[in-house]
């Protein structure tokens, strides 16, 4: 293991020796049936494309300041697998620098329960992110470099990439990212075998690969990938360039075994029977690995995935500002006022964690101009590349430093929805903020009204949903999120808004008020029936409140600001006046009205409930009209109320 990584003693300066090529040319080959060996075991995976990469791998991982000893740290390179289908060659070569078992490898390789996916995950050491469908890893490896860059540090992040993977337009808005900001601490390496699952890649899709990444600024060194002195040098030449850089490695599809050499099949089909035994004679290894493999793996007993380490932050969230009801407010500015102060606090103290906010071409609509300014270096503008700044800014959350996202809801959430998935896999710890969604976007018209946000995060199981009142509300809850580990959402309108108050007219969410995830806040209390309602139509429920009890209706109001995760009490207490209807400027079906029956149906509270919320795409107009056009006007609630009032 040590004496693998201390061939590469002296990079980038010294040239690789003799005694060094060698050493790694024997460790191509013993990874190789280490990683044929993984695939025949498991019955299924890719082998041909981890003998192509091998090299790669063992190049990056031997030059990369990575160890076992340093990985789970900070201040270290970091390397991004791509092409993550090509697991066991990665695997193969972590077990060679000591990061993992080879024998835990082969035998467990895909088998459920196990460490070993298919497809590289962060739970596996010396992974740092988990690159799902292709085409994400470059963006993550932009978020490390970003994030690094905000440390200032002078650390180095390297992609491993697929060629098939490189007409997919995420990576084209990563690359552009890291070029416009200037990433000098980022190389990737291209495999270039020209073979994909369906057959030759030039026939698949064409491209230039080399030009596509010279018309964005990158610098393009090409080399031979299996010539380990070749691809050392192009790796030298790419730690000091001046700018991003890219390494086209021609390769042999299946390198090391005769009869998977360019042949596409073997893209994704394991070795069996007699051409596993003469792919190990060919690779000079016994085939008896693969039998102890197979009683290896019978036996049942493997570590168990613990997940990656939390790293610990340091962030002054400030004071709240309170908002009064003499003037409405937007909940975007009181979410970009409680940023711009975090921001202020943080940016000039050393011993505070950097605070990364990604815009896509919407700063003042989102509210981060103010931010912008007062912190510039911590400001990440990445233009209309919606997929790439949602991994980009999920991958910079586990690199060191505290990353917001803002957008609309139909791009940062609707449109990015698998990234923000896998966002969830990795364990990553990004604030996204969503604005305008629901109705509330108005003139913008259906396209634009993000109406599946709480639906589409309930899919996630990781993600945590905040949705703001009103400005006072907004406030906390980007302080509060910026403080806490893990993804977290805040989702709000578009349109200035009453404050919420108490009976007494006093800010309902200013002054002492202290936010707690999960908490439904009893607005007004009722013991006729009980209105569940979130977000801005917070305001419109009062209002039907008024208009019940002038009727001589007393109801509950409670606000739910955390529609994903309601305490069960209060729901049972709102079941307990035997009516309940919920009220939200979202898809009637999959948000807090599903939530809440599904609720009252789990704890076994039996009441009548109607769910009052967006039943069809809504109208271009102002947010008013739109709502009452959609039945969702304060009328629309007390009408509602009465129905069940009279069952």
């Amino acid at each position: 293991m040590r004496d693998l990584k201390d061939a590469f003693a002296g990079f980038p300066e010294r040239l690789l020796g003799d005694r060094g090529a060698a050493l790694i040319d024997e460790a191509a080959r013993e990874c190789r049936s280490w990683a044929v060996t993984m695939t025949s075991a498991a019955g299924s995976g890719h082998p041909a494309g981890s003998l192509s990469s091998m090299e790669m791998y063992l190049m990056v991982y031997g030059a990369a300041n990575i160890t076992p000893e340093n990985f789970h740290g900070l201040e270290r390179d970091f390397v991004v697998v791509s092409h993550g289908h090509t697991s066991p060659g990665a695997y193969s070569v972590l077990a060679r620098y000591g990061f993992v078992s080879s024998e835990d490898a082969m035998a467990h390789f895909r088998q459920a329960g196990s460490t070993f996916q298919g497809h590289v995950e962060r739970v596996v050491p010396g992974i740092d992110w988990g690159s799902g469908n292709l085409g994400q890893g470059l963006s993550a490896g932009v978020g490390f470099a970003l994030a690094i860059r905000a440390r200032k540090r002078k650390d180095h992040v390297y992609v491993l990439m697929s060629d098939g993977e490189q007409v997919k337009g995420q990576i084209a808005e990563a690359r552009r990212i890291a070029s416009h900001h200037g990433l000098a601490g980022i190389t990737a390496l291209v495999d270039c075998n020209n073979i994909q699952i369906s057959g030759r890649t030039h026939d698949i899709m064409k491209a230039d690969i080399p030009s596509l990444w010279k018309v964005d600024g990158w610098g393009v060194i090409e080399c031979d990938g299996h010539d380990t002195r070749n691809l050392y040098k192009a790796l030298a030449e790419a730690r000091t360039s001046r700018g991003p850089t890219v390494i086209i490695c021609h390769t042999l599809m299946g390198k090391g075994v005769s009869f998977m050499e360019g042949v596409p099949d073997y893209h994704g089909k394991a070795a069996s029977g007699e051409y596993y035994k003469e792919a190990m004679r060919e690779l000079g290894a016994s085939p008896e690995l693969l039998d102890k493999a197979f009683m290896k793996r019978n036996s049942g007993e493997f570590a168990k995935p613990s997940g990656p380490d939390a790293k610990v932050l340091s962030i002054n969230t400030g004071e709240p500002r309170t908002y009064y009801p003499d003037k409405q407010t937007d909940n975007r500015s009181g979410f970009g006022n409680a940023l711009e102060d975090i921001g202020r606090l943080n940016y000039s103290d050393p011993d505070r964690t950097p605070l990364l906010v990604f815009d896509c071409d919407l700063a003042g609509s989102v509210k981060v101009e103010g931010f912008a300014k007062a912190c510039p270096e911590w400001f990440i503008e990445t233009g209309i590349q919606e997929h790439s700044t949602a991994t980009a800014a999920g991958a910079a959350s586990v690199c060191g430093v505290t990353s917001l996202w803002a957008d609309f809801g139909v791009f940062g959430l609707a449109e990015a929805y698998n990234q923000q998935r896998l966002n969830d896999i990795n364990h990553s710890s990004l604030k996204l903020v969503l604005t305008h969604v629901g109705l509330d976007v108005g003139e913008d018209g259906e396209t634009h009204q993000s109406i599946d946000y709480i639906g589409l995060l309930r899919n996630l199981f990781g993600w945590r949903l905040l949705v703001p009142a009103d400005p006072n509300q907004a406030d906390r809850m980007t302080r509060w999120a910026l403080s806490e580990p893990g993804n977290i959402c805040i989702a709000m309108g578009r349109s200035k808004i009453p404050v919420v108050t108490d009976e007494k007219g006093e800010p309902f969410f200013g002054g002492g008020y202290v936010f707690r995830y999960g908490v439904l806040d009893l607005l007004r209390r009722g013991g006729d029936a009980a209105v569940i309602t979130t977000g801005h139509m917070a305001s419109r429920a009062l209002k039907a409140w008024e208009i019940l009890k002038d009727q001589g209706v007393e109801v509950s109001v409670y606000h739910a600001g955390c529609p994903l995760h309601m305490e069960s009490a209060a729901i049972a207490e709102a079941a307990r006046t035997g009516r309940i209807v919920t009220f939200e400027d979202h898809h009637a079906s999959s948000g807090l009205g599903s939530i809440v029956a599904s609720k009252l149906l789990k704890t076994g509270n039996c009441c009548h409930i109607r769910t009052l919320g967006v039943t069809r795409y809504g109208d271009s107009g102002s947010s008013s009209d739109v709502l009452s056009a959609m039945a969702l006007d304060p009328e629309d609630l007390a009408a509602a109320v009465r129905s069940l009032m009279a069952l």
